[in-house]
C-alpha cells in the first residue's frame, strides 16, 4: 500500500515514524529566499540567516517564507521557479515532502501586480462584515493561483492607543467589531483553500506608550475582555488554521514563551487544532530582546514547550540550536514530533502531500475587475464624513484647488502592508504594476467642468514652508480648495506611521496643521480629506473660528480610494463610514477606549479631559435618519438570548445608508462595567422617507466580563439600552433584565448578534 491510499492520521504517522531528527526539524521551519538589504521585518538584517538555500533543504522543509512578497518579481516567472522548487522537494528529498508557501495578505495579497485594498482600519469604518468577507475570497483566490497556501492575515489587535504605528493594521477599537470582521475575513481566505492566520496573540497592541515593542502591562481582566474575544470567535466561530504569537511580553513573561495562551487557553479551552507559527524572529528575541533564555537553543525550547509550532521567517533556533539539546537529552522528542505532527496534517489539509506541481499558470490577473469593484465598494463604505456645514456634496464648482502633500500621491492611499508601501520603496523605479489614481486624477475626473489646479503645499514629514505661498494663491482663486493631509505610511522609521513608526504626539505630522490653517484664513471654503493610518488630534479644524467648511476621515482606502473620495465630494456616492476608533482629543489623553469605566470619563476630581473631540461611532452622511421605538424583551436568563428592535427613517432628501448601533450599559456589576458598549450593528439602506425595523437577537454572553474569581460571567441585573448615531448619543432608549443565577460562559454560549431588517 503506497502512502497516498492510507487515511489522514495513518499516513502522518507513518511519515513521522520513518523521519530523522534533522528530517522533523526541516518541517519546523521557514526559509526566506530573497531576504536581502531591504528591511521588512523587524531587526530584519541583525537576524539574517547565514545558512545557504541548497543546504537548508536537504533534509526537506516547512515553509518558503513570502518568495512573490520580498522583491518585485513578476508572478508568472516567480511561479514557474516555485513549481520547479517544489517538484524537486518532491522528487529530490528523501520523504518528497513540499513546502507550505505563506505570503502577506493584509491589504490584499503582498505582491507585484496584485490589487491593494483598504487597510484594516478602513475595514472596521465601513462596518461591513459581509462585503469583507467576499474580499478575503479574492485574496484567497489570488494566492491559491500562484501556489501560496498560508495567508498571514489578519490582524486581530483591539486598538488601544492611536499613538503606536500599527494602527492602520487594526480594526477597531471596540472587540466585538473586531472579532466581527476579522472573523469575516477569515471565512473569505479560507472558503478557496488558503489558510488564514490570526495575528497578534495576544495582547501586542496594548504596549506601553504605543511604543512597537514595548512591554505590556495589561492585567488578566483586560486580557480577557478586551484582547481575547477577537481571537476566540475567529477560532470556535470562523474555524480559523493557524495563529501567530505576539511579540509582547506582558507582566514580565513573552507570550512566545507562554505555554498559558498558546496550549492552554488556545487549544485546551478553545479547542484550535491547526499551527502556531512564530512572529518573525520571535523566538530568536526571547534571547536577544526579552533577555529569558541563554542562547538560541534555550529560547527554541521555550518556544516549543510553549506551543509555537513553525518558526519563521527562518530556522534561526529550531535547526541546529534546537537539534544539539535534543541530542544532548535537554529536550524531549515527543515535542518535535507533537510540533511535526501538526504541520503535516496541516499539509495534508491543503492537498500538499498528494500534490505534483505538474503545470505552473501561465496567466494570472490579480487585479481583475472584481478585485477593483471589491475595492471600490469598499473605500466608499470607510469614508467617515465628520463635519460638513452643507459644502458637500460639491455643487458644480468652476474652481477648484486640490491642495497638500496627499493631494497628488498615489503611496497615500496605502497601507504600510501594502506592496508598493512594504517592498517597492526600496525598489525606486519600479512601476506600480497596477493602476491607482491619486486623488487629484480622481477629482479631475469627478469633476469635469471645473478647471482643477494641483498644488502640494508641503510634504508629509518636515519643516519646509516654502511651498506655503503658492498653496495660498491658489486656494484664493479657487471656489473651494480640497486640502488632502495626513500619514505616509513606511516601515521602521520610513514614514509617518506603519509597523516601526510610533508617534509622540497626534498632531498631523510636520507643517500640515498650519498649511491647513492659513488655507482657512483665506476665507475659500476648505475641505478636509484625512489620509491616514490612524487618528488624529484634529478638534482646531472641526470646530471654533478655524473650522474647515467639511472634513473627511479615509484610512488608506487602498487603489480605489481616490476615485471614492472623489465619488463623495461630487455626490456621487453619499458618505456611511463611522469611526471604528475615537477621534482623539490630544496625545496626553491616551491611552483611552470608548469602553471606559465611569472613573475614567471627565469629573470634578481631575482638570484632564478625555473625552474625544468625535466619539466612536460617529459618521454623517449626505441625508439624515431618525432611530425611534426601541422596544427590548423585558426580562432575560442569564445564558439566554433577548431582542431589541428599532425603527430607522430616512428623513432627507436622498437615498443613504444608516449603521444602526444597539449600546448597552451593566448598571451595576461586582467589578467595574464600561458606560457604553456596543452590542450590535447594522448597515441599512434607506431611500428617502423609507422605513425599516431592525432586530437584534442578542445572546447574554455580549454582556460576559471576567468576574472576581477570574472566570467569564453573565451576572442578573439591569440593563440599559439605546441606539444613536455614536456610543455618545442615546437617540432611543429601553431595558432589560438579567434575571437568575450568575451564568459561568463556556464553549456552546452563542458569541454573535444575529440581526435581521423588515422594510
Amino acid at each position: 500500500m503506497t502512502l497516498t491510499d492510507i487515511s489522514v492520521s495513518t499516513r502522518v504517522s507513518d511519515l513521522i515514524a520513518r523521519m530523522t531528527l534533522d528530517e522533523k526539524l526541516a518541517q519546523l521551519v521557514g526559509f526566506w529566499v530573497d531576504q536581502g538589504d531591504e528591511v521588512v521585518a523587524p531587526m530584519a538584517g541583525e537576524m539574517a540567516s547565514s545558512t545557504a538555500y541548497a543546504d537548508a533543504t536537504v533534509h526537506g522543509l516547512g515553509q518558503l517564507t513570502r518568495v512573490y512578497g520580498t522583491r518585485p518579481v513578476d508572478p508568472i516567472e516567480r511561479a514557474a521557479w516555485l513549481w520547479n522548487e517544489q517538484r524537486r522537494l518532491v522528487r529530490e528529498t528523501r520523504l518528497g515532502i513540499p513546502a507550505l508557501v505563506h505570503e502577506e495578505c493584509l491589504t490584499g495579497l503582498a505582491a507585484w501586480q496584485a490589487a491593494t485594498f483598504p487597510t484594516p482600519l478602513a475595514w472596521g469604518a465601513a462596518f461591513d462584515p459581509e462585503l469583507v468577507e467576499e474580499m478575503g475570497a479574492l485574496i484567497g483566490e489570488s494566492m491559491r493561483e500562484l501556489g501560496v497556501h498560508q495567508g498571514l492575515a489578519p490582524v486581530l489587535d483591539v486598538i488601544r492607543d492611536p499613538r503606536w504605528g500599527r494602527v492602520d493594521e487594526c480594526i477597531a477599537e471596540d472587540p466585538y467589531v473586531v472579532g466581527v470582521i476579522g472573523t469575516a475575513y477569515v471565512r473569505g481566505l479560507q472558503s478557496t483553500g488558503v489558510h488564514a492566520t490570526l495575528k497578534h496573540f495576544v495582547g501586542y497592541s496594548g504596549s506601553q506608550a504605543g511604543r512597537n515593542h514595548a512591554p505590556v502591562h495589561a492585567g488578566p481582566r483586560e486580557i480577557a475582555d478586551v484582547f481575547l474575544p477577537p481571537f476566540e470567535m475567529a477560532v470556535r466561530d470562523g474555524g480559523v488554521r493557524s495563529v501567530m504569537n505576539s511579540y509582547a511580553e506582558i507582566d514580565g513573561v513573552p507570550v512566545a514563551a507562554t505555554p498559558a495562551y498558546l496550549t492552554d487557553l488556545l487549544r485546551e479551552t478553545w479547542g484550535f487544532d491547526g499551527t502556531v507559527v512564530s512572529d518573525y524572529f520571535s523566538v530568536a528575541f526571547l534571547q536577544t530582546m526579552h533577555a529569558v533564555a541563554r542562547d538560541r537553543g534555550e529560547a527554541a525550547q521555550l518556544a516549543l514547550e510553549a506551543g509555537i509550532d513553525v518558526e519563521l521567517p527562518t530556522g534561526d533556533a529550531y535547526v541546529g540550536p534546537l537539534a544539539e539539546r535534543v541530542r544532548a537529552g535537554q529536550v524531549d522528542e515527543a515535542l518535535i514530533d507533537r510540533a511535526v505532527r501538526r504541520v503535516l496534517i496541516q499539509k495534508e489539509e491543503l492537498g500538499l502531500l498528494d500534490e505534483t506541481f505538474e503545470e505552473p499558470p501561465t496567466s494570472i490577473d490579480l487585479d481583475s475587475p472584481a478585485h477593483r469593484a471589491v475595492a471600490r465598494r469598499l473605500a466608499e463604505e470607510s469614508v467617515v464624513l465628520l463635519t460638513n456645514d452643507g459644502t458637500l456634496p460639491l455643487a458644480s464648482p468652476r474652481r477648484v484647488a486640490v491642495i497638500g502633500p496627499n493631494g497628488d500621491s498615489s503611496e497615500a492611499l496605502m497601507g504600510c502592508y501594502s506592496f508598493a508601501n512594504h517592498v517597492l520603496a526600496h525598489h525606486p523605479g519600479v512601476p506600480m504594476g497596477f493602476e491607482i489614481p491619486t486623488l487629484a486624477a480622481s477629482i479631475v475626473d469627478a469633476l469635469p467642468d471645473a478647471d482643477v489646479t494641483v498644488v502640494r503645499g508641503c510634504e508629509a514629514e518636515g519643516d519646509d514652508r516654502s511651498g506655503f505661498a503658492e498653496a495660498e494663491d491658489a486656494a484664493r482663486a479657487a471656489d473651494v480648495a480640497i486640502v488632502a493631509v495626513g500619514d505616509r505610511a513606511g516601515l521602521f522609521g520610513r514614514g509617518t506611521v506603519g509597523e516601526g513608526n510610533d508617534a509622540d504626539s497626534l498632531e498631523l505630522p510636520g507643517v500640515q496643521r498650519e498649511l491647513v490653517e492659513r488655507l482657512v484664513a483665506t476665507g475659500t471654503p476648505v475641505v478636509l480629506v484625512v489620509l491616514s493610518g490612524r487618528p488624529y488630534a484634529i478638534d482646531w479644524a472641526l470646530s471654533g473660528e478655524g473650522a474647515v467648511a467639511a472634513a473627511l476621515q479615509t484610512f488608506f482606502p487602498g487603489e480605489e480610494g481616490g476615485a471614492a473620495i472623489a465619488a463623495i465630494l461630487s455626490g456621487e456616492v453619499s458618505p456611511s463610514g463611522h469611526l471604528p476608533v475615537s477621534l482623539p482629543r490630544s496625545s496626553g489623553s491616551q491611552p483611552y477606549s470608548y469602553l471606559h469605566p465611569i472613573l475614567s470619563g471627565p469629573n470634578e476630581i481631575t482638570s484632564a479631559d478625555s473625552t474625544p473631540a468625535l466619539p466612536f461611532g460617529h459618521g454623517l452622511g449626505y441625508t439624515t435618519f431618525e432611530r425611534t421605538g426601541l422596544s427590548v424583551t423585558e426580562t432575560v436568563s442569564a445564558g439566554d438570548a433577548f431582542t431589541a428592535s428599532v425603527r430607522v427613517r430616512n428623513t432627507g432628501e436622498r437615498a443613504g445608508t444608516d449603521l444602526v448601533q444597539l449600546y448597552a450599559r451593566d448598571v451595576h456589576g461586582s467589578v467595574t462595567r464600561p458606560v457604553a458598549q456596543l452590542l450590535g450593528f447594522a448597515r441599512v439602506e434607506l431611500d428617502a422617507g423609507a422605513e425599516a425595523t431592525v432586530s437584534f437577537d442578542v445572546p447574554t454572553a455580549r454582556l460576559a466580563f471576567t468576574g472576581r474569581e477570574g472566570v467569564r460571567i453573565i451576572e442578573p441585573g439591569e440593563i440599559e439600552l439605546w441606539v444613536g448615531p455614536s456610543c455618545a448619543e442615546r437617540e432611543t432608549e429601553a431595558a432589560t433584565e438579567i434575571v437568575g443565577e450568575v451564568h459561568r460562559v463556556t464553549a456552546p454560549d452563542r458569541r454573535i448578534v444575529e440581526v435581521s431588517i423588515e422594510r
